[in-house]
């Protein structure tokens, strides 16, 4: 009797053991991009399936605990970022980037759009190898695609320590949407997004 009992308490633990494997969700990955305000990129990435979350801050630069005050100084290489955590299960490094370059204008080199300065300049920042290859073939695509006379200038750069920004300017857009929609219409990002890619994100 008792190892009827023992036996059967072995196999539901083992079938337990077994179905939490099954169903265990593949590692979260980060990607880091610059495009200008970080307000304005980051509803698109928020909206994307696979993706887990995101964070606007600072990149590029290497003083510790950089604030806006200071990257926007532009005496500092940081540049307004998000990080993006994302399910790689779900979507990909090479479908983030179809995300990206929609909300960006890849031939400006001085900024994004009315917001000029190096704090603004776009830039996607890889991680290792692979993600450098999977960004110049990105790029190499959207090159090819004729969709822009001017040459696509974004840059491709190593990461380096991603720093958060302010709680206020995290998920701007839904703190703050009528002040957010009236930024991003008069900014002229929205118009250009509409322009170049019929409005779809």
């Amino acid at each position: 009797m008792n190892r009827i009992f023992l036996l059967a308490v072995g196999c539901v633990a083992l079938a337990a053991a077994s179905y939490g494997q099954s169903s265990a969700p593949a590692a979260t990955k980060t990607a880091v991009f610059a495009g200008g305000c970080f307000w304005c990129i980051q509803p698109a990435f928020d909206k994307a399936s696979g993706v887990i979350k995101t964070v606007v801050g600072y990149s590029g630069g290497t003083e510790p605990n950089p604030t806006y005050q200071l990257v926007t100084s532009e005496k500092t290489k940081y540049r307004e970022s998000i990080e993006v955590a994302y399910d790689p299960g779900k979507i990909s490094f090479e479908q983030l980037l179809d995300i990206y370059w929609r909300q960006i204008d890849p031939t400006q080199s001085d900024g994004q759009f009315t917001d000029i300065g190096p704090s603004y300049r776009a830039a996607i920042f890889y991680g290792n190898a692979e993600e450098k290859k999977i960004a110049e073939t990105s790029k190499e695509k959207l090159t090819g695609s004729g969709k822009f006379k001017k040459p696509i200038v974004t840059e491709i750069l190593p990461a380096t320590k991603f720093w958060p920004a302010e709680d206020y300017h995290q998920k701007y857009y839904r703190q703050n949407p009528e002040r957010f929609e009236a930024f991003e219409e008069g900014s002229g990002r929205e118009s250009f997004k509409k322009e170049k890619w019929s409005g779809k994100q």
